[in-house]
């Protein structure tokens, strides 16, 4: 597999299934939310771009066969920054089964099982990197093509490939498709954080647009008060909060934006501004009314966890499988895209406390000295959102903060489609409405425009259709034509 790296380019994350989402993920998924939890297993190349190092590591994946069809696709649903436990049963497929497709998944490197080494150390995670996790996703497509014939007793097939993502995962979806145009027909990038940046301000900006003006006021006069009592009462406000151990005040203020981002980016932003605006307007005390939110559904419904903001928790080198999350994706966070959620100098949502500076220290502290992203090099490597692939479907809603890291400009090329509802962000054409918690087969019935959903995601079943049909007769983007079977045209109606 290492003569791979002789013939391809080189390459390189948010948000993003979460760490919080992915304790979610683990906690409240019941068995029907999967389509498969078996584990398949698979040795790896640990290093993809030295030519000395041999070493190999067990990758963890799964497959879904039940609506494959002879001859037809194969959908790789590319697992993101948390352990994954199986293939959830989302919008995806509903695509799998209307396309006749075996749908397969690998995981990322480092993260759940698929981990090289005991021990996170920052020495040992320097083979963690989009770049490296993109060679895997090839070398596995190759062995999975090889693994599926073998099943079928067939012989240098070549099943036409299409991959999925959401969030980082979108990223590596469409980076994928950049970098190797000949191993898939196309690519879903849903939510895609191409877009390595340094200082997000826009982040908090769309907090506020996607708030309201009385939300947007109400949140941040919490923001003044929780400063001001920080000041005064540091342990009494943060014990209101349950997060006593947070000792670092930059910690805590980083939990309390978080929990207003989460019912933005997934869709229940009702359940944050509903009791504030009334708070608000009845002359309650805000800051309750907010750790009262923060503590009922943040850490409580959601499932995110205060330990997970504490540095010193983030230093430990052996956390467990799924507590491993935290530090793996701050490391990627510190080395490559940074994503530095930073409030803007005027009119910001999160405490101007939560600034570079805080960032930068946190990346020093976890991982030691000389940890920072090289954000340039990162977009210069695969162009931001300049990309310049093809066949790639860009999606995003239009009330998620991630949206302004992934590419929102259309081309014929590179088709992208905002999905506009009161309740639409981090995923909502895979997802549905709210996109936490999971809504079977991506259930969109809930969101505010339904058929909003509806349109995007009949853009994208054409888009996959023709994508397909015409690697059917010509290959993804090679000289072999030959190579490439019959997989286009969709089994079931749309």
């Amino acid at each position: 597999m290492k003569a791979l790296a002789g013939f391809l380019s080189l390459l390189l994350h948010l948000l993003l299934l979460s760490a919080a989402e992915s304790r979610r993920l683990h906690l409240h998924l019941g068995s029907s939310a999967y389509l498969t939890t078996e584990e398949h297993w698979f040795n790896q190349t640990l290093d993809h771009f030295s030519p000395i190092d041999h070493r190999q590591f067990k990758q963890r994946f799964y497959e879904f066969l039940d609506y494959y069809q002879d001859g037809g696709p194969i959908f790789l649903k590319i697992c993101g920054e948390s352990a994954c436990n199986g293939i959830v049963d989302d919008y995806i497929s509903v695509l799998a089964n209307k396309f006749g497709a075996a749908l397969v998944s690998l995981e990322h490197r480092y993260y759940g099982k698929s981990s090289p080494f005991k021990y996170l150390t920052t020495e040992n995670l320097r083979f963690l990197s989009s770049k490296q996790a993109l060679f895997d996703l090839a070398v596995f497509r190759q062995y999975y093509q090889e693994y599926l014939n073998a099943k079928y007793n067939l012989s240098k097939v070549e099943n036409s490939w299409f991959v999925f993502g959401v969030s980082y995962s979108g990223a590596l979806s469409a980076w994928f498709r950049l970098k190797f145009p000949h191993l898939t027909c196309g690519s879903l990038a849903s939510s895609a954080v191409v877009r390595a940046i340094y200082n997000f301000t826009e982040f908090d900006k769309q907090i506020g647009e996607s708030a309201g003006a009385e939300c947007k006021a109400a949140l941040q006069e919490v923001t003044k008060l929780v400063d001001e009592q920080l000041q005064s009462n540091g342990s009494s406000v943060k014990k209101l909060f349950g997060a006593v151990l947070l000792k670092d005040d930059g910690d805590f203020l980083y939990l309390l934006a978080d929990a207003a981002v989460i019912a933005f980016q997934y869709g229940n932003p009702d359940v944050l501004c509903s009791p504030l605006v009334d708070a608000k307007k009845n002359g309650k005390d805000l800051v309750e009314t907010y750790a009262s939110y923060v503590k009922d559904y943040y850490l409580g419904q959601f499932g995110a966890s205060v330990l997970t903001y504490d540095q010193q928790h983030l230093k430990n080198t052996t956390p467990g499988v799924e507590e491993s999350a935290n530090r793996l994706w701050w490391f990627q966070v510190c080395t490559e895209v940074a994503y530095f959620q930073v409030a803007p100098q005027n009119d910001s949502i999160r405490s101007s406390k939560i600034d570079t500076r805080y960032h930068l220290d946190l990346c020093k502290n976890v991982f030691g000295e000389g940890i920072y992203p090289d954000v340039d090099m990162t977009n210069i490597y695969y162009g931001g959102t300049k990309i310049a692939g093809s066949r790639i479907i860009f999606t995003n809603g239009s009330q998620d903060p991630w949206r302004h890291a992934s590419k929102q400009t259309s081309s014929p090329d590179l088709p992208s489609y905002l999905i506009k509802c009161h309740n639409c962000g981090h995923g909502t054409d895979l997802r549905g409405c709210p996109q936490s918690p999971l809504n079977i087969e991506g259930n969109a019935e809930n969101c505010t425009s339904p058929e909003a959903v509806q349109k995007v995601r009949q853009q994208i079943i054409e888009h996959i259709d023709l994508w397909l049909s015409e690697c059917q007769s010509t290959g993804p983007d090679d000289d072999e034509p030959d190579l490439f079977m019959a997989a286009g045209r969709m089994i079931s109606s749309a």
